[in-house]
């Protein structure tokens, strides 16, 4: 044991200090240590004013201040065996006051370590049933985390496609291969069963690996089995029938006998054919006891774990095949992201079960996880250094609990992401540079936003390193954090943010702009009121379209209102494209609007200023005026310049106290102000708030309308819903427009009527 091991304390082991309960998972090489502290953030809150003394002008129309607040954290951290003693040791000094004075324990080296952990943290090691503990953080990661489980796919552009989370996880089948094989029915929470398993699995390729090759390394037998050619050890089809065998159906290159060629040669074999042989032996083993379990359950979601997968390139492309050749394809091999903390999530969750952590949602924080590593032979030994030593996931508990619009057509395949930048590598370089240039411009805005405290620039430096770090990582390994899209690019940015205290950069620049936007929105109101009905109709979208164009968080535009504060809302309508538009649906619109009015629409809201009070207002007070109920739904928390929920109900108080129609609405509740539970400038409609969900199944909604780029374009755009929608965004950005085949401020004017409601 090497004493002189020193540990990253900034990167791993976080918060140690807040930590109150932990849970350990030891395996035969790898800890995993799992522990929940509470973190202290800052947080941007806004409270209206009294506006009932007389007001002076120039008051601005509310107050913002940054608050502490305290959520929950869940960390997990992975490292090698043999720095177990370093690290309990720095455990030990940076513990202040743990609640507990147990750790849960699971995993065969529990046993082993025990006396060692009670010695030095002082804390009664309570051992928990490994396969029950496997299940629960499988259900957790399942649950919690999108784009945790993926197929592997060895010579696809993109090794990695990442499966979208499904709103039910069950049943599924679990096949985890440690030294032996564990096959897993899970039917619910708490309910599964073992149905089967094998002797035959990890550890014997590593015990008949070391006997054959005299290589006692498992990841060095997984290295030589990658140079190795099994043909040269196994006998195939051909070479017994001289070619393939077409009235059975068998290929010639079908390994008829695993290491038959062994038996009736005459030579010596190299170590790296005999692993590649035993490795395919092994695979082709359990591929064909899965099939048939799966089979025979009647499962086709098939998860494989365990120390024999770890997330190795050569044992999923061999198990992948392995399950593609028995099931024709029928069944697909899934493999987890996390997959080697599901044992410490699961023993976490057992000693946590008085706080109720399944009653909550969870979300992973891309500023403090390592993401996924490649372990191909081929990376660079310090990579691969650094991704072996330590490993860490963090998840953030979420406010609120998050559930599937129920507007959605169809759950299980719908996607929010436009575009997969791990799978596009065009796209992948352009929004990689893009969001790497506009670095210097985010550290500048979050440092206006904290002028008197003279700490920030030192904050906003660690902001910069550390994103920047983030974006280099992906540029290497696009697949680190799941589907790398553009919204997972805004979340990690906004999750880095946070991290160093900027929980709401723009806060300032929303407050002035809501001000002035203010000011105009009676006048707006009055010249669409003199329009004749066609033409209103037409100024109401150009408004809600020229709305749109004030967007911070898109360079074209953020220049603009840098250089010309006086650039407003008639200037932006005339950078308007002309019609026809780059998609053009407005004529259909406007017959739908001589019909009978929609019952109820949601409309999810984007910018703030001018957008939200001279574009949407005016806009959803027609929708009030023909009889339909609204409801506004805005970000829970900051990002960027987006209207957030607690900003738009002071601005709605504001309206409805000049605007009849909007004072009577409000006090009828025709008009609702309901959050969506989320803090990004794009949406994922499968993680809404469940308030939301619940308003828009009560109220009978029959007209979703999303705005702005990153909700309508970036996510959403495919999106298919099972009533009537409007999806409108002007595009802000070249490259996306020439994309799309249009130019910068080309015009998305999307309606679309799902076809069972056609006709």
């Amino acid at each position: 044991m090497d004493k002189s091991i020193t540990l990253p304390p900034d990167e791993i082991f976080r918060n140690l200090e807040n930590a109150k309960r932990f849970a350990i998972d030891i395996g035969g090489s790898l800890t995993k240590l799992a522990y929940y502290s509470t973190v202290q953030h800052k947080v941007a809150k806004v409270r209206s004013f009294d506006h009932s003394a007389k007001e002076t002008e120039g008051d601005p129309l509310y107050e913002i201040s940054v608050q502490e607040e305290i959520t929950a954290r869940l960390h997990f951290i992975k490292f090698e065996n043999a720095y177990i003693e370093t690290c309990l040791d720095f455990i030990k000094d940076h513990l202040v006051n743990t609640e507990t004075k147990v750790i849960k324990a699971t995993g065969g080296g529990a046993y082993k370590f025990k006396d060692l952990i009670e010695k030095k943290l002082k804390l009664k090691v309570d051992k928990e049933d490994e396969m029950t503990c496997l299940i629960k953080g499988c259900n957790f990661v399942l649950k919690n985390i999108p784009h945790e489980a993926f197929v592997y796919a060895k010579h696809a552009d993109s090794e990695f496609r990442f499966q979208n989370t499904h709103p039910d996880i069950f049943p599924y089948l679990l096949i985890n291969i440690g030294s032996g094989v564990s096959i897993v029915k899970v039917e619910a929470e708490d309910k599964f069963e073992r149905i089967g398993g094998s002797s035959i699995g990890g550890g014997t390729f590593w015990g008949l690996g070391a006997l054959l090759t005299k290589t006692k390394r498992f990841d060095e037998l997984l290295q030589l089995a990658s140079k190795g050619q099994h043909t040269n050890v196994d006998m195939l089809v051909k070479d017994i029938y001289g070619g393939a065998y077409g009235s059975l159906g068998l290929t010639g290159d079908l390994i008829a006998s695993s290491f038959g060629k062994s038996a009736t040669t005459d030579k010596e074999f190299s170590k790296e054919d005999m692993a590649k042989s035993l490795l395919h032996m092994i695979s082709n083993d359990i591929g064909q006891l899965a099939c048939l379990y799966a089979k025979l359950h009647n499962l086709t979601r098939v998860y494989f774990g365990g120390f024999f997968i770890r997330g190795h390139p050569v044992t999923m492309h061999t198990i992948t095949y392995s399950i593609n050749f028995f099931t024709k394809g029928e069944v697909q091999a899934l493999f987890l992201r996390h997959e080697g903390y599901l044992g410490a999530i699961g023993a976490f969750l057992k000693g946590a079960e008085e706080d109720n952590p399944n009653q909550y949602s969870w979300g992973e924080n891309y500023a403090g996880s390592s993401g996924l590593m490649s372990v191909s032979p081929e990376l660079n030994p310090v990579q691969r250094a650094r991704s072996g030593t330590f490993d860490m996931l963090e998840m953030d508990r979420l406010e609120r609990q998050l559930v599937n619009l129920p507007l959605l057509q169809d759950p299980t395949s719908y996607i929010p992401d436009t575009v997969e930048l791990t799978e596009d590598a065009l796209a992948r370089v352009y929004w990689l540079y893009c969001f790497e240039e506009a670095l210097d411009g985010v550290v500048k805005r979050a440092i206006a936003s904290q002028k008197d405290q003279p700490e920030a620039v030192e904050r906003a430096e660690k902001f910069r390193q550390k994103y920047r770090h983030k974006l280099q990582t992906l540029r290497h390994q696009p697949f680190a954090y799941g589907s790398l899209t553009v919204r997972s690019l805004l979340d990690t940015r906004e999750h880095c943010l946070n991290e160093f205290n900027f929980p709401d950069p723009y806060s300032k620049i929303k407050q002035k702009e809501n001000d002035m936007a203010l000011k105009y929105y009676l006048k707006v109101v009055k010249s669409v009121e003199e329009l004749s009905w066609e033409q209103r109709q037409f100024t109401l979208v150009k408004g809600l379209l020229a709305g749109n164009v004030f967007d911070w968080g898109a360079k074209a535009v953020s220049d603009v209102l840098e250089s010309d504060p006086e650039f407003g809302f008639e200037q932006a309508k005339q950078q308007l494209q002309e019609r026809p538009w780059l998609v053009d649906a407005y004529n259909q619109w406007i017959e739908r609007l001589k019909g009978p009015p929609h019952k109820c629409a949601l409309f999810f809201v984007d910018n703030s200023g001018i957008d939200i009070i001279l574009g949407v207002f005016p806009f959803i007070r027609e929708l009030l005026i023909r009889g339909t109920e609204v409801v506004l739904a805005s970000n829970s928390g900051p990002a960027l310049n987006d209207v957030t929920n607690s900003e738009l109900q002071i601005l709605t108080e504001r309206i409805a106290a000049m605007d009849p129609v909007i004072h009577t609405a409000l006090k009828e509740d025709r008009l609702a102000l309901v959050q969506n539970g989320s803090s990004s400038p794009c949406l994922d409609l499968s993680r809404l708030d469940k308030v939301l969900a619940t308003v828009v199944r009560e109220r009978g909604t029959d007209l979703v309308i999303i705005e702005g780029m990153g909700r309508a374009i970036h996510t959403n755009y495919y999106a298919m819903l099972s009533c009537e929608s409007l999806k409108l965004a002007v595009i802000k950005n070249s490259w996306l427009a020439e994309r799309l085949g249009g130019k910068i401020f080309s015009v998305v004017f999307k309606y679309e009527v799902p076809s069972k409601a056609q006709g």
